[in-house]
C-alpha cells in the first residue's frame, strides 16, 4: 500500500486516514483490517437477508447494489433502509460494544455527488461552553437503528425491532490511547436516560448541529481505489447524494471495539 495520508495532532493519534490507488480485493482488505484488531461481523447491522448477501460476513455492503451487482430499485427495503447512511452518524454505535475502526474501499465510484463528510467530535467537544460541557459530560444516551431509520420513515418488522434494541452509550468518551474527550454522536441516538424525549431530542439536535459545522467538517471527494480509514470513537460521518441510477460500489471492514462505553441494562 503507498504512503497514509491522514490528519493527526500532537497527541499521536489518528482520526482519518486517505489513501489512494489501492485496487484491492475484498481478501486483502480483510487480511490489512486484521492488523487493526478483530473484524466485526456485519450481521444485525442492516435488512439484507441471507440469500441476498452479496458479500463475506467480514465486509458491509455500503454500496447501492443488489446481487446482481446492479443499482437497487427505488422501492428496494434495502436501500431505503441503506438511505440512513446519509444521516450523520458513528458506525455501529447501536452496538453494545460499538466499532473502533472503520476501513470504506471506493471499488466504484459516483460520477457526482456520493461524498463523504467526517465530524472531528474532539473538536466539537474542545469548543463548547463551559455551561453545556458540565451538562453533558455524564449523560447516557440509548442508540438504536430503529431511531436513525424512522427519522426517514422507515418502517421496520417485528423481528428487526427485536434484532434492534437500544444500547446506551456514554455522550461524553474519553479515548483510552490519548485521554482525549470527544462528544459521542449519531444519528442512531434517539433519547437520553433518564430526561423527558423531547428534551433529550432537542439537545441532541443542538449538539449534532455544534458539532457538524463546517470548521469541523472534512469533506472526502471520492477517487476509484481510494481506501479511507477513521476512528469512530472521535469521528462522525455521513455520505452525500448522488445518482443512484449509477453504480457506487463501497465496501467497509469494521474494526470491533473493545468495551461498552456504559454498562448495559438487561431487557
Amino acid at each position: 500500500m503507498r504512503r497514509c495520508r491522514g490528519n493527526r495532532r500532537g497527541d499521536g493519534s489518528l482520526r482519518r486516514a486517505r489513501l489512494h490507488d489501492q485496487n484491492i480485493t475484498d481478501e486483502q482488505q480483510i487480511a490489512f483490517t486484521r492488523n487493526f484488531g478483530e473484524i466485526e461481523n456485519s450481521a444485525g447491522g442492516n435488512v439484507t437477508q441471507p440469500h441476498e448477501k452479496r458479500l463475506d460476513s467480514l465486509m458491509n455492503d455500503v454500496s447501492n447494489l443488489g446481487h446482481d451487482n446492479r443499482p437497487l430499485p427505488r422501492d428496494d427495503r434495502r436501500r431505503l433502509f441503506n438511505l440512513g447512511n446519509q444521516l450523520w452518524h458513528s458506525d455501529s454505535s447501536f452496538r453494545a460494544i460499538p466499532a473502533k475502526y472503520s476501513l470504506l474501499s471506493a471499488r466504484t465510484v459516483a460520477t457526482k455527488g456520493g461524498n463523504t463528510e467526517f465530524a472531528d467530535m474532539r473538536a466539537a467537544y474542545d469548543a463548547l461552553d463551559n455551561e453545556t460541557n458540565a451538562l453533558v459530560e455524564d449523560l447516557v444516551c440509548e442508540h438504536s437503528l430503529l431511531y436513525s431509520r424512522g427519522l426517514l420513515g422507515f418502517e421496520a418488522t417485528p423481528e428487526e425491532r427485536a434484532m434492534f434494541r437500544p444500547v446506551r452509550q456514554r455522550l461524553v468518551r474519553t479515548h483510552p490511547v490519548t485521554g482525549r474527550k470527544s462528544l459521542y454522536l449519531a444519528s442512531h441516538a434517539g433519547t437520553i436516560v433518564g430526561w423527558p424525549m423531547p428534551e433529550a431530542r432537542a439537545l441532541l439536535r443542538d449538539l449534532t448541529e455544534h458539532a457538524t459545522q463546517p470548521q469541523f467538517v472534512y469533506v472526502h471527494k471520492w477517487r476509484q481505489y481510494d481506501l479511507v480509514i477513521w476512528d469512530n470513537r472521535q469521528v462522525m460521518h455521513r455520505v452525500r447524494r448522488f445518482d443512484e441510477s449509477e453504480v457506487r460500489d463501497m465496501r467497509r471492514t469494521t474494526v470491533a471495539g473493545d468495551a461498552p462505553t456504559v454498562e448495559q441494562v438487561a431487557a
